[in-house]
């Protein structure tokens, strides 16, 4: 009797351990689906939007944004469902070889994800920061299709190919044996460790790399936009000087929120950015000189934190852009006139400030002389940014 009751006792325990982790288990299933259906829909919508809208295929910029979309629908639906599964399940159920073809697609969608970020922040730089003729020269649809190419081409170098040829392992495969058998008799654990040289490597090339330019760009950005609010500013008030006070603080208010939209809408990219994908090449880079010592959950908080920057990119490059949301609500609302771009016919009226939601726009100003009214154009500025000023 005694012996049939200890036979009893670890089942006993085993059975009160599940029932007090499956509210645990069910909010993070939930957590995780949440993740995975929102980073389906949103970049699905980006790229439906770009196919149907005419005016939005016009826009360079916008086949970096598709392009990244599709990065970003990929990681949601190759990658992040396998490990959700593990997460959920604690062990790894499809074999050695589908763990390095998942951890190929892991490392290779994911890089090709913030390079596009990359290259879509040095597209704004030269519409930007350079002369119209400078930014058509320098980007032209072959110079886009490259870059784009290459967007997907370099994380191969960093994926498959060492991946596969076990480069990454290299010195290490001891304990990659040992950190595999840990978890008890489960030889199919996917452990994914890296060794020096392709952590370091790696990580230059995925992360630090795009960090740099695209911080370089973005400083550039916010500081020409800045200018030119200022020279908006100035135009104005040399074409109005007679409206007044009121006019020229009405004015100067206007340029003031200009720059701080402009600064916010630029923080709250950058800070998204290094918030999701920080904290995993920081880890990254470290674990191999601590001796593999960062615990796995540290390692799994962090990876899912980058995989969250999937399903905050359509939010941040597409969702903050005025001509995207007008797109998106044509189709959601299934095509209602009341969302759709009035006609290029219709008169319009002089804009007052720069609309920066990707288009090129050009700025209509008078000017009393000799008590004629002159017309005149400023050049038209190509603002690939997604900030906007409507013009009302």
């Amino acid at each position: 009797m005694n012996v049939s009751t200890a036979g009893q006792m670890p089942v006993m325990e085993e059975l009160v351990n599940e029932s007090d982790s499956m509210p645990k288990r069910i909010a993070l299933i939930c957590f995780l689906s949440l993740v995975m259906l929102m980073s389906v829909l949103g970049n699905l919508l980006v790229m439906v939007a770009v196919c149907k809208d005419r005016q939005l295929r016009k826009i360079k910029t916008n086949y970096f944004i598709v392009s990244l979309a599709f990065a970003d629908l990929l990681v949601s639906v190759l990658v992040m469902p396998f490990g959700a599964i593990e997460l959920v399940h604690e062990h790894w159920i499809y074999g050695e070889t589908f763990c390095l073809v998942r951890t190929s697609l892991d490392v290779l969608l994911t890089t090709a994800s913030i390079l596009h970020l990359c290259c879509i922040a040095l597209d704004r730089y030269y519409a930007i920061c350079c002369q119209p003729l400078v930014y058509r020269n320098k980007m032209t649809p072959m110079r886009v299709a490259l870059m784009i190419g290459g967007c997907w081409v370099i994380p191969t170098f960093i994926s498959f190919l060492p991946i596969m040829q076990g480069w990454n392992s290299i010195g290490i495969i001891k304990l990659i044996e040992e950190k595999r058998l840990s978890g008890g008799n489960n030889s199919t654990s996917c452990v994914f460790m890296v060794n020096k040289p392709y952590a370091l490597t790696c990580s230059l090339v995925a992360f630090y790399i795009p960090l740099v330019l695209m911080v370089l760009a973005y400083q550039r950005i916010y500081i020409t936009a800045r200018a030119h609010a200022l020279q908006i500013s100035v135009l104005q008030r040399a074409g109005g000087a007679a409206a007044g006070a009121d006019s020229a603080d009405h004015q100067r208010n206007h340029r003031m929120r200009t720059e701080t939209k402009a600064a916010k809408t630029l923080c709250i990219i950058m800070g998204c950015f290094c918030l999701c994908w920080a904290p995993f090449f920081v880890t990254n880079v470290v674990d191999p000189f601590i001796n593999y010592t960062v615990p796995e959950q540290l390692w799994i908080a962090c990876l899912w934190l980058g995989y969250i920057n999937s399903m905050l990119n359509p939010i941040l490059y597409a969702f903050l852009n005025k001509s995207f949301r007008r797109a998106f609500l044509i189709i959601l609302c299934c095509g209602k006139k009341r969302y759709r771009r009035s006609s290029i016919l219709a008169p319009t009226n002089t804009c007052t400030a720069t609309q920066i939601n990707g288009s090129t726009h050009v700025l209509k100003y008078s000017v009393l002389q000799n008590g004629n009214h002159k017309e005149q154009e400023k050049k038209s500025l190509h603002m690939n940014t997604d900030f906007n000023e409507s013009c009302l």
